[in-house]
């Protein structure tokens, strides 16, 4: 539903006044702790290894193909890596560890942290094949998301290669909204990138979250492990 638009003193629509609107934080370090997983502050030292392992699993390197770089020649060089990320608080990285193992399985992060606007991105996702379509991915998601909007931040936002299909859907059935290709976004290993743009915003997390809740419950699983509802059912 729109919302009617102000008119300033020239006649003109203008947005909304946001007189309250604070300024978030920056998102803290700290861990966040669901049924299935775990995401801590990437250390190469509690990480790295697992890493390397789950990362092994993708024998024909398919995992790499949109991200800017990988897949890597050497553990060590991949090690060396994650040491750069490790130092960085944009792109700040986040471990993904599955509580069955205890191990990591795969990364996170948020990019284009803009406090004073209150916008946040995910990305820089590298999900292993012990990751993929898992409840723990889902879950995963789930606190990457609650974070932010649990600090104040208005815009969540997911931006992919438009050509990665499985981005794109994974995109959709978490509840983000697409809002269009930027052509000829960037360039990256050599190639053109047109960016596939999705966000969700402040007035639309209450639903959501509630659609991941309901979805993450335990009766909602059988004795198998199968869901009894998707989580776009929930949504809708």
């Amino acid at each position: 539903m729109s919302r009617a638009k102000p008119i300033n003193i020239a006649g003109q629509p203008v947005g909304i006044d946001l007189p309250d609107w604070k300024a978030p934080i920056a998102p803290p370090r700290e861990s966040r702790i669901g049924r299935w997983c775990r995401i801590e502050a990437l250390s190469v030292a509690r990480h790295g290894a697992d890493l390397c392992s789950a990362n092994g699993l993708d024998t024909d390197e398919s995992a790499w193909t949109y991200l800017p770089y990988g897949p890597f020649a050497t553990e060590n060089s991949y090690l060396t890596w994650l040491e750069r990320q490790v130092l960085s608080d944009d792109p700040l990285f986040f471990a993904i560890i599955d509580q069955a193992t205890g191990k990591a399985v795969g990364l996170a992060s948020y990019l284009r942290i803009d406090p004073r606007i209150g916008v946040i991105e995910v990305g820089h996702l590298k999900f292993s094949k012990l990751l993929q379509k898992s409840a723990v991915a889902t879950e995963a998601m789930y606190l990457m998301m609650k974070a932010p909007f649990d600090l104040g931040y208005r815009r969540y936002e997911w931006k992919c290669d438009c050509l990665n299909q499985p981005s794109r859907q994974a995109a959709e059935r978490l509840g983000f909204t697409f809002e269009g290709i930027f052509r000829q976004a960037t360039i990256y290993k050599g190639r053109n990138r047109d960016t596939a743009w999705y966000s969700i915003i402040d007035r639309e997390w209450p639903a959501i979250k509630a659609a991941f809740e309901a979805w993450l419950a335990p009766d909602n699983f059988d004795a198998a492990g199968r869901q009894r509802q998707s989580l776009a059912k929930l949504r809708a």
